[in-house]
């Protein structure tokens, strides 16, 4: 699991063994069993999460009892909820789709990597800004793309993900229902 962090991570600077070393000592390795949450909606998030291999699901719930799902995180993702830096109880559950492994780290450990090494203090910052705006870039097309514009843009945001992720939990990262998901999928395989 490590070594695939190592390997992430040396996208954005080289990291030397002594450098590596240390990085190991700041992540907790953990296995997860499909369907298994890393958090609950009302818990505080301790830990940033990198998912090593397979696929974790972002999603609340709500006042009606229907999922929105946020976020799906494959391999070489981070994922987490903002409550991380705020300490303030979550909105979102965290859950694996497939049996996954990922490592986590808590701000603290962040913070002693950024201080140690500061190249990694400016791909955590790029990491953070890129974050805010897929977000803000998720918003604007909720409000003004139509669905199957939403479906392109799925496609290619997570190209490894329509065989992986059932069809019901990608409408509902799109905001339509499955129907509709099926009717966009049908058309497109007849223009090609």
């Amino acid at each position: 699991m490590l070594e695939k962090l190592r390997a992430f991570l040396e996208r954005g600077f080289p990291v030397t063994d002594e450098q590596f070393e240390f990085i190991s000592t700041l992540f907790i390795p953990k296995k997860v069993k499909k369907g298994e949450f890393l958090l609950r909606e009302g818990e505080i998030t301790r830990y940033s999460i990198f998912v090593a291999s397979g696929c974790l699901r972002t999603y609340t719930i709500d006042d009606t009892g229907k999922e929105h799902i946020l976020q799906f995180s494959p391999e070489n993702w981070w994922t987490g909820d903002m409550s991380f830096t705020s300490n303030v109880p979550s909105r979102c559950f965290i859950e694996a789709l497939e049996d996954s492994e990922v490592l986590l780290t808590e701000l603290s450990s962040i913070q002693k990597l950024n201080k140690y090494i500061p190249e990694s203090a400016a791909q955590y910052e790029t990491a953070l800004q890129k974050s805010v705006e897929a977000k803000n870039q998720r918003i604007i097309s909720s409000l003004s793309a139509t669905a199957e514009e939403r479906y392109n843009d799925f496609l290619k945001k997570y190209p490894s993900l329509l065989q992986r992720v059932p069809q019901h939990m990608i409408a509902s990262y799109l905001g339509i229902s499955p129907e509709t998901l099926s009717r966009i999928r049908k058309q497109q395989s007849h223009k090609r």
